[in-house]
């Protein structure tokens, strides 16, 4: 990502103090993206200044710090040139002798940067105040720059929509067109059937890279002796995993949803559950019941984290303990499993097939609960909740994860049902809410986010 500092000024104010700033500020700045950062020798004076600078920049995410006061001809050649996310950062004025000179002025130049943007752009820009050497600029500055690179991101994403929602899960259902006016993305479209026929084509033989990524994910499977599962449906899940690993690379697919009821059972007779959890473990969102935002928002809070996200229904609620918990029919990523449980194999609670997954989530300090979704009028939405994922075992059959969240959880979900929002979530391991109510507002999106 090509980030681009642009410091403004004019030489009427302070120049001593605004000379430290901008050296401050580039040496933070570099410190925190290194490579990423381009930026001029000095303060850049004037409007043909920055003119000449950004116009050879190339910026994926443009940083205007208005160190000292500096009129709107100054954001206005910014805005003639780039139009992507733009951060305007006020510095903290310094305090002097009751009655001093002004010397940078600086939240007047971010005033008049502001007023510009508004008129010449129909989004908001993203604001940060404060002297480099705050911890809270630092902070900031890292929250925008990940909530950009998800942005980035999804305009060169490819998700794929494996089969329908079953009825009455509509909720998931998404269109192509949609997807990609609001996040940027590609939605491509295939029958679930076609993978099946192409699983069962498959010989054990053709599978081995398959076979090397279930042993390496779930490593009692090499050994499995369950009555419960058949050996023909460990051999179908091994043929399964290898059909969808060949058509995620075929297709460079980055994140799916896949239907699994009743078409995996019925006309397969081998579940899915534990594909989509290696899939998940390999870095690949993966939602079940082909949800497509479900999968969307699993992606985002991966990107967001690094790591893998819980994908599951709430279904259990403890006033006394201030818990959710969220939980599944056995697809959740083997990487989240608890190292007292692994990531044991079990059946499916309600169809009595396997394989699936078998295991309580590990605990973390901070979690974020996050869903895209959409309003009655069918635009985009998205929520946000903080909290903390306990150290819980297993809490009914299949993958379950307990949170205990920071708001008060009955009225947490009194206002989620209040305002219709869908039954499924994903639970990303990290704090992320600052970084979702940026790319909330790079998206165009209205972020609820219930404290």
């Amino acid at each position: 990502m090509n980030i681009c500092y642009v410091p403004i000024g004019v030489g009427t104010y302070h120049m001593e103090t605004a000379h430290a700033a901008f050296d401050t500020s580039s040496k933070v700045l570099a410190a925190l993206f290194g490579d990423e950062l381009k930026r001029p020798e000095g303060i850049l004076f004037s409007s043909d200044e920055v003119k000449s600078y950004i116009r050879q920049a190339d910026p994926d995410l443009v940083i205007l710090q208005n160190i000292t006061f500096a009129n709107a001809a100054y954001v206005t050649e910014v805005l003639k040139a780039y139009q992507g996310p733009l951060v305007l950062w006020t510095l903290r004025e310094p305090v002097g002798e009751a009655g001093g000179r002004l010397k940078l002025n600086s939240l007047t130049g971010t005033f008049s940067a502001a007023n510009t943007y508004h008129q010449l752009r129909e989004d908001e820009p993203l604001l940060l105040f404060g002297a480099p050497e705050e911890e809270a600029v630092a902070v900031r500055l890292k929250q925008i720059a990940g909530a950009v690179r998800v942005y980035q991101a999804l305009k060169g994403l490819k998700i794929c929509q494996i089969g329908h929602t079953p009825q009455g899960f509509g909720f998931g259902r998404a269109l192509d067109t949609e997807i990609s006016r609001t996040f940027g993305a590609e939605l491509v479209s295939i029958e679930a059937r076609e993978l099946i026929n192409r699983a069962k084509g498959y010989v054990l033989s053709d599978c081995e890279e398959a076979l090397s990524l279930i042993k390496k994910w779930i490593p009692g499977f090499s050994s499995l002796e369950d009555d419960r599962i058949p050996k023909v449906n460990q051999d179908d899940f091994v043929r399964l995993m290898q059909a969808y690993l060949s058509y995620v690379k075929e297709q460079g697919v980055g994140a799916l949803s896949s239907r699994c009821w009743p078409d995996f059972f019925v006309e397969y007779g081998t579940p899915v559950c534990g594909v989509l959890s290696v899939l998940n473990a390999m870095g690949i969102p993966a939602s079940c019941e082909a949800d497509t935002y479900g999968a969307l928002s699993m992606c985002i809070a991966q990107q967001l984290t690094g790591e893998a996200a819980f994908f599951g229904d709430p279904v259990a609620l403890s006033e006394g303990e201030n818990t959710l918990t969220f939980w599944h029919c056995g697809m959740a990523s083997c990487s989240l499993a608890r190292s007292e449980e692994g990531a044991a194999v079990g059946v499916h609670p309600n169809r009595k097939i396997g394989p699936t997954m078998e295991f309580g989530a590990r605990a973390a300090e901070h979690v974020t609960i996050l869903r895209i979704g959409k309003d009655r009028d069918g635009s985009f939405r998205l929520a946000a909740m903080s909290g903390k994922a306990l150290e819980k075992p297993k809490q009914f059959l299949g993958t379950s994860l307990v949170v205990q969240t920071d708001a008060p959880v009955k009225a947490m979900v009194d206002r989620l049902l209040s305002e219709g929002w869908e039954p499924h979530y994903a639970v990303a391991y990290g704090d992320i809410t600052e970084e979702l109510l940026v790319l909330g507002k790079l998206l165009g999106l209205p972020v609820t986010v219930i404290r």
